[in-house]
């Protein structure tokens, strides 16, 4: 089991946790619909596409609201410490020990069968929470626009998630944010259909196109150590799960073959290594960096990951 203490992806590294059960037979992830922090807070919706990403990867999603909080010591009109409704999460995770469909038959069923009444239980729990510590929240009508999606399925979520999955992609394909140390720019948007038909928006750090080659790089970068932390490199892992799985790959209608790379950067290497490079070459590049014991069984799994599935792992200067 995963569990994620927001909706929002690009909060608090819900992949780590997420790649660290995929070795399981079954695998679960708790998920909040909608997390309010109080009306100084942020206030986060899930979106269609990280449903989808999970079904992609056969991950069952347990859907929770918060139930219990604690008042913010110093911010007024905030929260924190928010508590699941653990009672409806443990009878959940029975109900998927005895599924024996798909994740994705799972996921879908739950969307259509529990969000309308789980949304009014979100509701309903922060405005006792509002009243307990004297804390005002965001606006009901956003919530009550969001229900409006489910009123006829999932369809209207979707699209609308969707069209938001583009604009974020489409402002962060113009984004260069700080821990990125990309050595071309050439940021790319990457649209991923599965056999179902169902649409994954994703922005790739860096494409390089070698005649009927492509390679789709994740970037992370560390600032102030020789490799980025095992959050960002597994943040990094979970994109290489889908990029290794592709089967067809085009770029304005022309078929490429791909080839996906993780890459490390850190301005205080000394030169570079990949894990195609030979035994001797990696443990020079190795010594060379006087890497701790720790970073050093980092590197190797890393590499032997690569090679077990047919991706690249670069780490260089940057």
């Amino acid at each position: 089991m995963s569990k994620w203490v927001s909706p929002k992806r690009t909060r608090s590294y819900p992949y780590e946790r997420v790649y660290n059960t995929l070795t399981s037979s079954k695998r679960i992830t708790v998920i909040p619909i909608i997390k309010d922090e109080g009306k100084k807070g942020d206030r986060d919706f899930i979106q269609w596409d990280t449903v989808s990403l999970m079904s992609l990867l056969d991950v069952f999603v347990v859907f929770a609201y918060y139930r219990k909080a604690e008042k913010h010591k110093t911010r007024k009109n905030k929260i924190t410490n928010q508590k699941f409704d653990n009672e409806l999460i443990k009878n959940k995770i029975g109900e998927i020990k005895s599924y024996h469909s798909s994740a994705l038959h799972w996921n879908l069923k739950e969307i259509e069968k529990t969000f309308p009444e789980l949304i009014q239980k979100v509701k309903s729990s922060y405005y006792k929470i509002g009243r307990q510590f004297g804390v005002e929240f965001h606006s009901v009508q956003g919530i009550d626009r969001f229900a409006r999606q489910f009123t006829n399925g999932v369809k209207n979520f979707m699209n609308t998630s969707r069209q938001k999955a583009k604009e974020a992609q489409y402002r962060e394909i113009q984004t260069i944010q700080p821990k990125e140390a990309l050595s071309i720019l050439t940021k790319a948007t990457i649209v991923i259909k599965n056999y179902l038909g169902g649409k994954y928006y994703f922005t790739t750090d860096e494409i390089i196109i070698e005649k009927n080659k492509v390679c789709l790089i994740e970037d992370k970068h560390s600032k102030n150590t020789l490799l980025p932390s095992k959050s960002d490199i597994k943040d990094g892992l979970l994109k290489m799960i889908l990029y290794t799985n592709l089967q067809d790959i085009y770029i304005d209608g022309k078929e490429y073959k791909p080839i996906p790379v993780i890459k490390l950067t850190s301005a205080k290497l000394k030169n570079s290594i990949s894990s195609a490079d030979s035994f001797d070459k990696i443990e020079n590049f190795i010594a060379e960096n006087n890497f701790s014991e720790n970073q050093k069984k980092i590197i190797k799994k890393l590499f032997k990951e690569a090679s077990t599935n047919n991706f690249l792992t670069i780490i260089e200067k940057s």
